[in-house]
């Protein structure tokens, strides 16, 4: 008999309650009342507790695998269009975004938009730009609401076709859910002025729209604490959008969290949140290369920028760089993200940050 088989007989003759009599076979068992039979005193029970491992959550956000309430994921998110322009720093509202858009703009000026899944509590956004193209198609692909000022030609060409729906603080009876800041109107002039704030949007959100996704939705993303294997050590990246901007993103290994700094009009600025000066940091970075052309014909020299299809890319978390493939089947649906096999990568639980960049961008990491 093998010593792991004989120890568990031994811990089952321990755990026999009342014991075995010490006597011959045959005999009476310690417990019987006769005279002379001897018995040993009773000892405490002993219970044998298997390790208890931290359950999953049940109800998770599906932009960040963070635990939610029931319901969290079937609601609309929001994606409003945010300024970047320098003079217009800093943004307001950014750190709370579970999900940040960048792309160039003409000029070679960038955008964001900040994806919140649940607007309330969020606060002053803004300031608020207009629109583009490509923005409302990524926003669409979240089912989501689409807060803007105003737009481009191609912007509102999906916008009045796709069925979405968005809040227009320019061409829109929205003026009650946005104001113009006189301190920005003043330093930054009056288009850099313009925001909203999450009370305004919900206290005066048309009932026309809904709140909530349909029945099916899904954005598809997965999450895991633990990074998968197969990464390389990288703590910084740089990624070039243009001469006007780069973003820096630095790992700090402390909070497992990217800090963010941008090179903008040939100054270094750290990027934090006008309304409390806290910096934005987020659990994964995200580079999309893709087709970025200027537009042909476009007197303002706006860009056309590809969102479907599919592309190579780069997923940052952890303190890890991975080589990934990004996919999107059609202008309803939302990114996906691949590994080397084609199967679904998971981020890291948190905020992501999403760069979109032409394919000949000189992205660097170290």
């Amino acid at each position: 008999m093998n010593k792991k088989r004989w120890g568990t007989l031994l811990l089952a003759g321990l755990l026999m309650v009342p014991l075995a009599s010490c006597g011959g076979g045959g005999k009476s068992s310690a417990s019987s009342s006769e005279p002379g039979s001897a018995s040993l005193p009773e000892g405490p029970s002993v219970s044998v507790i298997a390790p208890v491992e931290d359950p999953e959550p049940i109800h998770v956000n599906p932009l960040t695998g963070e635990e939610a309430d029931e319901g969290f994921s079937a609601k609309r998110p929001f994606a409003v269009m945010i300024n970047n322009l320098s003079k217009a720093l800093p943004q307001v509202g950014v750190s709370k975004a579970d999900v940040i858009y960048e792309i160039v703009a003409e000029g070679g000026i960038t955008r964001m938009m900040a994806v919140f899944q649940d607007l309330e509590g969020t606060g002053d956004i803004g300031c608020v730009r207009s629109a583009r193209d490509y923005y409302v198609s990524l926003a669409a692909g979240h089912d989501a609401v689409f807060v803007h000022a105003g737009g481009s030609p191609q912007a509102y060409s999906l916008l009045m076709g796709g069925g979405m729906p968005y809040l227009d603080f320019v061409n829109g009876p929205y003026g009650s859910m946005c104001w113009r800041d006189q301190d920005r109107k003043k330093s930054a002039g009056f288009e850099h002025s313009l925001f909203t704030s999450s009370e305004k949007i919900l206290e005066n959100f048309p009932e026309k729209f809904s709140l909530t996704h349909d029945s099916g939705f899904e954005v598809g993303w997965t999450f895991d604490k633990e990074a998968p294997a197969g990464g390389q050590a990288a703590s910084k990246l740089t990624v070039p959008f243009s001469n006007y901007k780069t973003g820096h993103f630095t790992y700090d290994e402390a909070s497992g969290q990217y800090l963010i700094e941008q090179h903008i009009n040939k100054k270094d600025v750290p990027y934090v949140d006008g309304a409390d000066g806290s910096s934005v940091t987020v659990s994964n970075v995200l580079v999309l290369y893709t087709d970025v052309s200027q537009v042909k014909g476009d007197s303002a020299g706006r860009m056309a920028v590809r969102t479907t299809g599919t592309g190579d890319g780069l997923l940052l978390r952890n303190g890890q760089l991975y080589e990934i493939t990004w996919r999107r089947d059609s202008e309803k649906s939302c990114l996906s993200f691949l590994d080397k096999q084609g199967n679904p990568i998971p981020l890291a639980v948190g905020p992501s940050y999403i760069n979109v960049v032409k394919t000949s961008a000189a992205v660097e990491w170290e």
